[in-house]
């Protein structure tokens, strides 16, 4: 709408003579009219004088309203000017940012790209490391199976019931295990592979149902490498080959020969079933020293222990004039992957001791402050002997407390009347405090595994950041104490 149309709407519209912009008529005199009066001629002067005043001053008017306008307009042109100036540097600015943006969009979704290729690939790596471990709790579940199908049949049903109580226990390790809780370590894969081998030359000589344990000791012997796999070349059923190490080139009859002697030390260690693991240690040194051991070890001591398994080695390298005899460790190395050999046997503080010998070997100690609470490695081996006392029980009944300090672990026996100084002559079970040189206090501790010959034998987390056992003489400067366990 026009402003002519507004003003007609508003009832306002001028006439064609406008008051400001045109003259007065010139008055004519008509005919049959009266003339003016010189008082009215003298008005008509007067007011003529006043409109051309009044021109003047719409002239002015126009003259300083057209200044005005022009100089408005000039204004207004140069603000247009600089506003279009300034839009035109807000569009490139803005340009400049939307393209700068699409840069910044592009590099972020090639780093979200990035990081959901890599967070997939550690969900895949998750899921295969959960498939492994489900993997195996099957196969874990299935040994232990097998086994107690075969001890059916073999006769025997207290035998049967404990193998039952086996399955159970070793299955669920395997199962919550992993790195944390179970420290049963698997065979290879070159092990495995000898199964149905080592299956069919057991079940041939009477002794299916030791499969588990048989893998194990070809493990501890090559880790299932190598022609002679259970090292069986040097042993009296080898009669193809001397008898000499690693003599036989025949995989499959070094499964026969080792599978017939480790039978033979099994029936003269009188082994009765595959939890039986007294009897079962002093079966397993004997394949590696000799039957000789086992009867030396039953007539001389009883049984198998690490003390005499130690003594026997000593006098046979000093008969024959070697530096070293067998190994010493043979029964903890073999049952590391025995997953029967982390059951508890013994009775009173006698349960911890085979506990901690399974251990044996392990480095970092990782299972232990982890299941401890510690979120990282800490100075370990008070939480190791307290995870073996865990594992048979003796944190819930109060026999032993939680500690991760040695010195709050050895101010709880003193408080109680359980504690024995460095004079003492300990027994298997009791827990060990050491105090080394220039210590105001005890800083170590570990698990006495047996006396002998006036040594104390002891087996010790985060002896040089691993599970291992030591020797030390009874009285030794650097034995603190003893608590005593009263199971």
């Amino acid at each position: 709408m026009c402003i002519r149309d507004r003003m007609r709407n508003q009832g306002a519209v001028p006439s064609r003579q406008s008051a400001s912009g045109g003259q007065a008529p010139k008055g004519r005199v008509g005919k049959g009219k009266p003339a003016p009066s010189r008082e009215m001629s003298g008005q008509a002067i007067k007011t003529v004088e006043k409109g051309e005043r009044t021109v003047k001053t719409v002239r002015a008017s126009v003259k300083t309203s057209g200044k005005t306008a022009v100089k408005g307009a000039g204004r207004t042109i140069k603000t247009a000017g600089q506003a279009n100036h300034t839009v035109i540097k807000t569009t490139e600015a803005s340009a400049r940012a939307a393209q700068q943006g699409v840069k910044t969009a592009a590099v972020t979704a090639q780093r979200t790209a990035l990081a959901a290729k890599q967070a997939a690939i550690a969900t895949a790596q998750a899921a295969k490391a959960t498939a492994k471990a489900a993997a195996a709790a099957v196969k874990a579940t299935i040994a232990a199976t097998k086994a107690l199908v075969t001890a059916i049949f073999a006769g025997g049903w207290i035998a049967i019931l404990i193998l039952l109580m086996v399955v159970l226990f070793g299955a669920l390790f395997a199962m919550v295990g992993g790195s944390n809780s179970s420290t049963v370590t698997p065979v290879s894969a070159e092990v495995q592979a000898y199964e149905p081998l080592i299956r069919q030359y057991a079940r041939q000589y009477g002794i299916e149902e030791y499969v588990e344990l048989i893998k194990a000791v070809m493990m501890q012997e090559s880790g299932g490498q190598g022609s002679d796999p259970m090292q069986a070349s040097e042993c009296g059923y080898n009669t193809r080959y001397p008898h000499t190490p690693n003599a036989i080139t025949d995989p499959e009859y070094s499964i026969d020969v080792g599978i017939q002697n480790l039978k033979a030390c099994l029936e003269a260690a009188e082994v009765e079933n595959p939890v039986d693991m007294n009897n079962i240690k002093l079966a397993l040194q004997g394949y590696n020293y000799g039957n000789g051991y086992i009867s030396w070890a039953k007539e001389n001591y009883g049984g198998y222990t690490y003390a005499n398994a130690v003594e026997f080695s000593d006098m046979m390298a000093q008969r024959n004039g070697w530096s070293s005899y067998g190994d010493k460790e043979y029964v903890s190395h073999v049952l590391r992957y025995y997953v029967f050999g982390r059951i508890p046997t013994g009775n009173g503080s006698q349960a911890i001791v085979q506990v901690a010998l399974t251990q044996e070997g392990n480095v970092g100690g990782q299972p232990y402050w982890s299941w401890y609470g510690f979120n990282q490695r800490e100075e370990w081996c008070a939480c190791f002997v307290s995870w073996c006392a865990d594992q048979c029980g003796y944190i819930d009944s109060g026999v032993i407390p939680k500690f991760a300090k040695c010195t709050e672990g050895a101010n709880w026996f003193q408080q109680r009347g359980q504690w024995k100084d460095a004079s003492y002559t300990p027994q298997a079970g009791d827990i060990i405090f050491f105090l080394w040189a220039g210590d105001s206090e005890t800083h170590h501790v570990g698990i006495v595994v047996s006396v002998s010959d006036g040594r104390v034998y002891t087996v010790e987390g985060n002896s040089g950041d691993k599970v291992k056992q030591n020797s030390y003489p009874i009285g030794d400067s650097q034995i603190y104490g003893y608590g005593i366990i009263e199971s």
